[in-house]
């Protein structure tokens, strides 16, 4: 309670100081997470790509192929082929829904490119033609903007220690993504993948600090870098079980390995979880299921993944606070 009381002060002196017409903002209230159609938009305010597809440029950021390209509704979509396309175009649906800011991307099977060149960095999913198939099509908002020079820490102001962090972290956790590198990576060659965005609206600016890549995960998390995976529901589901490592009386631990570790798994109160899970314990079976099948998985590994998932969502609902804690439960991992 102190904690998130002396890190909201921070925030406000921090926006009182500098813009404080901004509204700023890592959360907002999803709104009927039941009623979202993880099938399709997920309740983003796009529509789904739409063909024939227009070759732009080549995007050389990140370590995966990708593209720019115009669709017949003169949308601009950031193109990646390798091997995030899947979890990228899931994950995003249970981060939304959740009320975190996403970019909405959308698994494309198969499809051309008119007026294709090209590129340095290549794929066998992208043919020398332009035709292609497993795909991410990632939204690029144009009223949103990235701000290179500014990025953000999991354990600094202006979200250190508050609910809204802790539901974001358990997010990661719970996808099984283990790239949750921040700003302290800065410089180390694939950069951090916290970030903070403008978003300009009829009113004005907003200020949205988010975690922007949902690419890993969904496979195994432990084993250092050389066991960790994507997309592997084998993997995903034998690690579920113990996702919960313990609940003490003022925190929560999780088994979680990932490129920032210290004070990342642990130091959750189990209050933040409970909060949490006033949004991801609505979300439905059928809504993960869809989310997975519009994310290119096929019928079994639609049905593992969700049943998985499930596994760790249950998990977290069985959390209790501190007042109501019982002690079996405490060490019981």
């Amino acid at each position: 309670m102190v904690a998130d009381i002396a890190v909201r002060a921070a925030l406000a002196l921090t926006l009182a100081a500098g813009a404080a017409a901004q509204p700023t903002w890592l959360w907002r209230d999803p709104g009927n997470v039941a009623a979202l159609d993880f099938g399709a938009t997920a309740g983003a305010p796009v529509q789904l790509p739409q063909p024939p597809f227009t070759f732009l440029r080549e995007d050389l950021s990140g370590t995966q192929p990708k593209v720019f390209v115009r669709d017949a509704k003169d949308v601009i979509w950031n193109v990646k082929f390798g091997n995030e396309v899947h979890t990228e175009s899931f994950c995003w649906r249970v981060v939304r829904a959740c009320g975190y800011f996403a970019e909405p991307s959308f698994f494309i099977a198969s499809g051309k490119f008119e007026g294709y060149r090209p590129i340095h960095r290549t794929n066998p999913s992208l043919g020398a033609d332009g035709s292609f198939t497993n795909a991410r099509f990632q939204f690029r908002d144009p009223q949103l903007k990235f701000l290179e020079d500014r990025n953000w820490y999991w354990d600094r102001p202006p979200f250190a220690g508050t609910r809204e962090l802790s539901g974001l972290k358990i997010l990661i956790m719970l996808l099984g993504n283990w790239d949750n590198k921040d700003a302290r990576v800065s410089g180390s060659g694939s950069g951090p993948n916290t970030a903070i965005f403008q978003l300009r609206r009829p009113a004005g600016l907003e200020t949205i600090y988010a975690f922007t890549d949902w690419g890993a995960g969904l496979g195994s998390i432990r084993g250092g870098y050389a066991g960790r995976s994507n997309w592997r529901c084998a993997e995903f589901t034998a690690q579920s079980a113990d996702f919960v490592e313990r609940v003490d009386a003022h925190q929560v631990v999780f088994q979680y390995e990932g490129a920032v570790n210290q004070g990342f798994r642990t130091g959750i109160p189990p209050a933040h979880v409970m909060w949490l899970m006033n949004y991801l314990g609505r979300i439905t079976d059928a809504q993960l299921n869809a989310g997975f099948t519009a994310a290119g998985a096929g019928d079994s590994d639609a049905a593992c993944f969700t049943g998985a998932l499930r596994e760790r969502i249950e998990e977290l609902r069985k959390v209790t606070p501190p007042t109501t804690a019982s002690a079996a439960r405490t060490g019981s991992r």
